[in-house]
């Protein structure tokens, strides 16, 4: 029998099972060749550590001038991209589930590596929300990273900046935040408030940290830029060159570096998930798979996400690294159920699922 007219009679239900199996059954064989791979807990210990090191040594080889600028920063990001896919596995409690503890202080560990989100803590109850209205109008974590808006200047400064994702677009992140807070279902008015809390001081302490000395970098050095050119250049008190030499390091070292990460990742996930028009809790229409040529840079810091991510719609309870070693065993399966390959259209069409939207429609209902 035709396999595509065979899963065309399936349900969503038998739909979903089937890649769900596939990827179990993946799982289970790979784990059974390589048994290394049974001990999670030592594994994810083991990426923590070697992502935290390579950002240390990195940011040691710039200080010591053995490394330039423009070598140190990529470098630093790369490994910062491990720590996310560190965090999204610790959200889901991969690594140390009957140990809240560790579980508590690997989280702390991978926020301190790559705070220009917002807490892990905060985060943890967004991402089981998103998991259950992916793609709705009360999934705050992917219409954050500006998943659902029309593609323009305001969105490409949205991507890459948590601050200016709010900044930019005040009233509409204040109703998103009241949709998603409403949609918890909180049982008491207290209980609101607290959810409302948790977003308000959802960066606190890290996050505020990160973008105070982000923007103050890149204030400064505009100012100091424009005024020079103007022919007027600042002369700035002895305290503040002095600070100022301390942020020029970290910006290298750690603050660009996330800045870089962040926006590869949100590129990334903010168009391979759809927004709007799809199936309530269908993880065949929640995602694609979205590995094009020109994107590889993207996902170079991201650790691929766009090639895996889907995987991890149908099956929560894999760790990223298994997803990227079993993904060619589970895309077969994916094709055949409809999950989409490389839908390009969605750029345009502000991730809408349907393909034959115009842009100029989109634009005009989401505005």
């Amino acid at each position: 029998m035709n396999p595509a007219f065979e899963t065309n009679t399936l349900s969503t239900a038998e739909k979903i099972q089937r890649v769900r199996k596939a990827a179990n059954d993946a799982g289970v064989a790979l784990r059974e060749r390589h048994p290394i791979l049974k001990h999670q807990d030592a594994i994810g210990v083991a990426i923590l550590a070697f992502a935290l090191a390579g950002m240390a040594g990195t940011a040691a080889l710039y200080y010591y001038s053995l490394i330039a600028w423009w070598m140190a920063l990529p470098v630093a990001a790369l490994f910062a991209s491990l720590t996310h896919e560190l965090e999204h596995d610790l959200i889901h409690l991969m690594y140390f589930r009957k140990n809240p503890r560790a579980n508590a202080a690997m989280m702390w560990l991978v926020w301190l590596a790559r705070p220009s989100t917002i807490s892990p803590f905060t985060r943890r109850r967004m991402h089981m929300h998103h998991h259950m209205y992916s793609g709705t109008e009360t999934d705050l974590e992917e219409q954050a990273i500006t998943n659902g808006l029309p593609w323009g200047i305001r969105r490409l400064l949205m991507t890459g900046d948590q601050m200016l994702s709010v900044y930019l677009r005040p009233f509409q992140m204040r109703k998103l935040v009241k949709s998603y807070v409403k949609a918890q279902n909180p049982a008491s008015k207290a209980e609101y408030l607290k959810l409302v809390a948790e977003q308000v001081f959802g960066y606190v302490p890290l996050g505020y940290l990160y973008y105070i000395l982000w923007h103050g970098f890149i204030v400064f050095h505009a100012v100091d830029l424009t005024a020079t050119a103007m022919g007027a250049p600042v002369a700035w008190p002895a305290a503040v060159l002095s600070a100022m030499a301390v942020v020029n390091f970290l910006a290298v070292v750690w603050l660009a570096p996330n800045a870089l990460r962040m926006f590869c990742l949100h590129f990334v996930s903010s168009n391979m998930h759809y927004f709007g028009d799809i199936e309530a809790r269908n993880p065949v229409q929640q995602c694609q798979v979205l590995t094009p040529w020109w994107m590889l840079p993207f996902q170079l810091f991201c650790f691929n996400f766009g090639a895996t991510h889907a995987i991890h719609h149908f099956v929560v309870k894999e760790p990223f690294y298994i997803r990227q070693m079993t993904a060619r065993a589970v895309y077969p399966v994916m094709r055949e159920v409809g999950v989409r390959f490389n839908d390009i259209g969605t750029f345009g069409r502000a991730n809408r699922y349907r393909q034959d939207l115009q842009a100029e429609s989109v634009v005009a209902a989401v505005a």
